[in-house]
């Protein structure tokens, strides 16, 4: 690669790259491999989205379980490797927004970054009603009253448990890397070992024939093809993106961590690998344990499939099961506080380039961490779920499936932003592989499982079954969410036009810009 990297301390219109690209403040180098990786794998939340994901996959593909996670992991990889590359040429904390910009100019490059704020800001006020409800179920545990479990299905004290939780999470995060790293160390290594636990516990229940009702492991589970139908297929693929998606969050740390151009990449390849390895092993674990009955603790049994590890913990764990309900709530805890980063630093990049408000630029001085960003992330992420909680019968299931819509949107525009971006310095077959053929094949799955989603959430029936006026709650709410971004480029535009006039960051390709190989 030909390009430098700019100076410690920049502002917009010093020290800039070819094409724009500068500095922002943040704290340089201080995040490495590992930092880095535990913070990706804390964004994934393994814990929480294996619980939820777990029952709903065997309903829809049975056996074949570990096969569609193989499945859902392809464009995910894929995309990881576009990602990489684009890192690689152009690390800057702005990510899908900065890099679609680069290739396809201000306006998709807007709604690239667009897409990822929405995205996360869904999934965190996700992360905080789940954090809620495992907070409370942990209380019942703890104190032998069931009855508390119960506080988690009044409104009002949810939705300022959530807050307490969001302000809690906003707090550390905003105390910038060094904090979030310290945090995620212990949060991310307990719910690892606990999910280790779980399915070697499981397995020695198997061979020792005390297992619920156990199956014998089969290669056939690895094979996708093997699903009862294609419908069945698409939908065990869509969870799978979204339990693998959060990944990138290692990249929109690259302007602080140790050797940004190749430091990111690498965290988010050893990140997607070891969760991968992970969810195959939990995943064989489960069904030799339970089978995919729908007996009590059949993994078909309708009643447990919401939450899967509440379940099966204790049979398999027995007096330690309340470290599965501990390792949730950290899971969840952690990923509420990680998931901070993305788009507190795609605000601070929009704002930095003149794409947002001037504001969203400004930097904590004690702390080097995107201020005002991180804050109205969290302002904005808690005002969206308690409108959804009121609003949903159940606001969990209808934000994944919002967020599944918004991670294949901007996940695809940066894939192809990647195909664009370098097609003019295509030299050699390692490049056609991972700047052409990789992100071509992963956008282009995403851009079908998008198409797909967003026309089945017109139903009045998908997802938890809101609706308003006869048209599905998903749908509406997705169209709110891109609607609305609209609107507010359009308002930007009038208010600040040197972004959308190519003046803080420029359209062009690799050779342009001298990143040739």
């Amino acid at each position: 690669m030909t390009s430098q990297h700019p100076s410690s301390g920049s502002t917009p219109g010093t020290s800039t790259l070819t094409g724009g690209l500068s500095e922002k403040g943040l704290s340089a180098g201080s995040i490495g491999l590992l930092g880095a990786t535990v913070i990706g794998i804390s964004c994934i939340a393994p814990a929480y989205t294996l619980t939820a994901s777990l029952g709903p996959t065997v309903a829809a593909v049975g056996t074949q379980m570990p096969g569609i996670f193989l499945v859902g992991f392809i464009p995910m990889l894929l995309v990881a490797l576009g990602y990489r590359e684009l890192n690689n040429a152009m690390p800057d904390a702005g990510t899908s927004f900065t890099w679609a910009t680069r290739a396809f100019g201000p306006w998709l490059g807007w709604m690239g970054g667009w897409g990822l704020i929405v995205a996360t800001v869904v999934v965190l006020s996700n992360l905080a009603g789940v954090a809620v409800d495992f907070f409370y179920l942990m209380l019942a545990q703890l104190l032998g009253n069931p009855s508390l479990a119960d506080l988690t299905n009044n409104v009002v004290i949810n939705v300022l448990t959530c807050l307490v939780f969001m302000v809690a999470a906003c707090y550390v995060s905003y105390r910038g890397m060094e904090t979030t790293k310290a945090v995620q160390y212990v949060l991310v290594a307990f719910q690892l070992i606990v999910l280790v636990w779980f399915s070697v516990a499981a397995l020695l229940q198997v061979v020792e024939g005390t297992a619920f009702d156990a199956l014998a492991f089969s290669a056939d589970w690895f094979n996708p093809f093997l699903a009862p139908s294609f419908s069945a297929f698409a939908a065990g693929v869509s969870l799978s993106i979204f339990i693998f998606w959060g990944w990138d969050v290692t990249l929109t740390m690259n302007e602080e961590t140790k050797n940004p151009k190749t430091t990111p990449g690498r965290a988010a390849t050893l990140t997607v690998g070891i969760i991968f390895a992970l969810y195959i092993l939990v995943a064989v674990a489960a069904l030799m344990f339970s089978g995919i009955g729908a007996g009590e603790f059949g993994l078909g049994n309708e009643e447990i499939q919401g939450n899967v590890f509440a379940a099966l913990a204790g049979p398999v764990m027995g007096p330690f099961a309340i470290l599965m309900s501990l390792a949730v709530l950290s899971s969840s805890a952690a990923s509420l506080q990680s998931t901070f980063v993305g788009p507190a630093r795609t605000m601070l990049s929009m704002g930095h380039y003149k794409a947002f408000p001037k504001r969203f630029a400004s930097i904590s001085p004690r702390y080097k961490s995107p201020a005002f960003a991180t804050v109205m992330a969290g302002i904005v992420a808690w005002g969206f779920y308690a409108i959804m909680r009121v609003l949903s019968t159940d606001v969990l299931t209808d934000t994944i499936l919002t967020l599944g819509m918004m991670i294949c949107f901007y996940y695809g525009v940066t894939a192809f932003a990647c195909v664009w971006y370098f097609r003019d310095s295509l030299n050699g077959p390692r490049a056609i592989l991972l700047k052409l053929l990789a992100p071509l094949i992963g956008g282009v799955i995403l851009l079908v499982i998008f198409a797909t989603t967003l026309y089945d959430s017109m139903n009045p029936d998908y997802g938890s079954g809101s609706n308003i006026g006869g048209v599905g709650l998903v749908f509406i709410l997705a169209m709110v969410l891109f609607i609305g971004g609209l609107v507010l480029m359009l308002i930007q535009r009038s208010v600040n036009p040197a972004f959308f006039q190519g003046k803080t960051l420029t359209k062009g390709s690799s050779k342009e810009h001298g990143h040739v190989e």
